[in-house]
């Protein structure tokens, strides 16, 4: 038998790549499907605390629209008693001051008592977010979060902070320019699957073991 029979055939190989394309592309867009009806939906129930993921700062410390968004979903959450505790997470970006000093401003403007706001101004990313403010929750007994953001970052927001050890509904602001946007939401969307794709254990993670448990009060 001549050496080059046992290489595969162009054609069939060409095939292969066609189907693996293929599943790959049904992959990615059956997941960002996925991603798009997890957050549309609002799941928020009675927490321990509403944690608020941040987003850009624009010059001068004005909160940008998903910034702003995101604080007024919270602070509807908080005034129907969803939970007594507000936490902002986010640091300090391209422009200052940090993401969670700019939505307790604006939390506060809106009627939110400062004494009901917690700061975490470290974070740099949904991971850090999570872990970060899972560690100022644990200070506070706090194991039941509502988490908002925006409705495509909810589904990895979520598995992030289930990671931490913490039992997790999530809450959309829904009046931000990527939701509202059809070029906008696609884009995010289909982004956020790659993203989870690329990060199985992320994918993956599952409610703690004991989160039918009362929470703290």
């Amino acid at each position: 038998m001549p050496p080059s029979s046992l290489s595969p055939r162009p054609g069939l190989l060409r095939r292969l790549l066609i189907v693996a394309a293929g599943a790959l592309t049904c992959g990615v867009f059956g997941l960002a499907w996925v991603v798009d009806r997890f957050g549309q939906r609002e799941r928020a129930e009675s927490a321990d605390a509403v944690v608020v993921l941040g987003a850009r700062v624009l010059p001068g410390g004005v909160p940008s629209g998903a910034l702003r968004a995101r604080t007024e979903k919270a602070v509807e959450l908080y005034q129907r008693g969803v939970a007594p505790r507000l936490v902002f997470s986010g640091g300090v970006g391209v422009n200052p001051p940090s993401e969670a000093r700019v939505m307790l401003s604006l939390a506060t403007r809106l009627g939110v008592p400062a004494e009901a706001c917690i700061l975490e101004e470290e974070s740099h990313s949904t991971e850090e977010n999570a872990r970060l403010a899972a560690n100022v929750l644990r200070t506070l007994g706090a194991r039941r979060v509502v988490v908002v953001s925006d409705p495509y970052h909810l589904l990895r927001a979520r598995q992030y902070f289930r990671l931490n050890g913490l039992d997790v509904a999530t809450s959309p602001a829904l009046e931000t320019e990527r939701n509202l946007n059809a070029v906008d939401r696609f884009y995010w969307t289909v982004r956020e699957a790659i993203a989870l794709l690329l990060h199985p254990r992320v994918l993956l993670a599952r409610a703690p073991a004991d989160a039918a448990t009362p929470s703290a009060s």
